[in-house]
């Protein structure tokens, strides 16, 4: 019960600074910029799904079938999956690197609270945060997912938005990691923004490779395990790989901080 009061208290003391941030809000408005930009163009552009299909219909041109509702949520989550392997590394850059500079790490990494509720209380605060900037998204998803004919299987868009959230936590894990690891917030982020992105093409990287080691690398994947869970494939696998990014972050990040304590005794 007293590990879980303090992770409890880190994640009130963790959400609040981000609700109460100036930076935080930027960061949230421009995503949701974004975000609607790309909503729209997705489905009302001259080349979106739509007029697409529109165009299609007025050249009698015969194609078969097209769910224009699964296709707009596969392109929309996509397109969101994209968007936030940027905005990620901005949120979590500040975790630890903060604390480093301002002088109040070696009070955390000092103090009776266990690295581990520590770290886990800074990524639950943190993927609270980002949940909250999804939430009026969905929204609009169900807007234009409640007018489609037939309507859509409940579990492709649960299956698409539980990806979005692993992912979420897989990047905002690692990068507590690496922030904890610098003081410099800027550094931080970039540093993250590498390795997701090196970790979002070992897919094409394996291919390259090929064989044994290929086919490893290329579970390893970020996006090809995100893909899977977007277009409805319901893949353990995919679930194992995200939740192990989450582990392993949280494990680094107590391990960086241990560190820390024996080097100032």
């Amino acid at each position: 019960m007293i590990i879980f009061s303090n992770i409890i208290a880190i994640f009130r003391k963790e959400l609040q600074g981000y609700f109460t941030s100036p930076f935080a809000y930027i960061v949230m408005g421009i995503f949701w910029l974004l975000s609607g930009f790309f909503f729209v163009a997705i489905l009302m552009s001259p080349e979106g799904i739509i007029n697409q299909i529109a165009q299609r219909d007025q050249l009698g041109v015969p194609t078969p079938p097209v769910d224009v509702a699964y296709e707009f949520l596969r392109f929309f989550l996509g397109v969101m999956g994209s968007l936030a392997m940027f905005v990620l590394p901005i949120l979590s850059m500040g975790l630890y690197a903060e604390e480093r500079k301002w002088g109040t790490l070696e009070l955390l990494a000092t103090s009776p609270i266990t690295n581990w509720a520590v770290a886990v209380g800074k990524l639950l605060g943190v993927m609270t945060f980002f949940s909250a900037m999804i939430v009026p998204l969905l929204g609009l998803e169900a807007i234009a997912l409640g007018a489609a004919d037939p309507p859509v299987l409940v579990t492709v868009p649960l299956l698409g938005h539980l990806g979005l959230f692993l992912m979420a936590g897989a990047i905002l894990s690692l990068g507590m990691f690496i922030s904890s690891l610098t003081d410099k917030t800027i550094v931080a982020a970039i540093l993250t923004f590498a390795l997701i992105f090196s970790l979002s093409l070992m897919e094409l990287i394996a291919k390259s490779i090929g064989g044994n080691l290929g086919a490893a690398l290329e579970h390893l994947s970020l996006m090809k395990h995100y893909t899977n869970l977007v277009q409805g494939v319901f893949d353990t696998s995919s679930l194992v790989l995200f939740i192990s990014y989450i582990i392993l972050g949280i494990f680094l990040t107590a391990q960086s901080i241990e560190s820390l304590r024996f080097s100032r005794r």
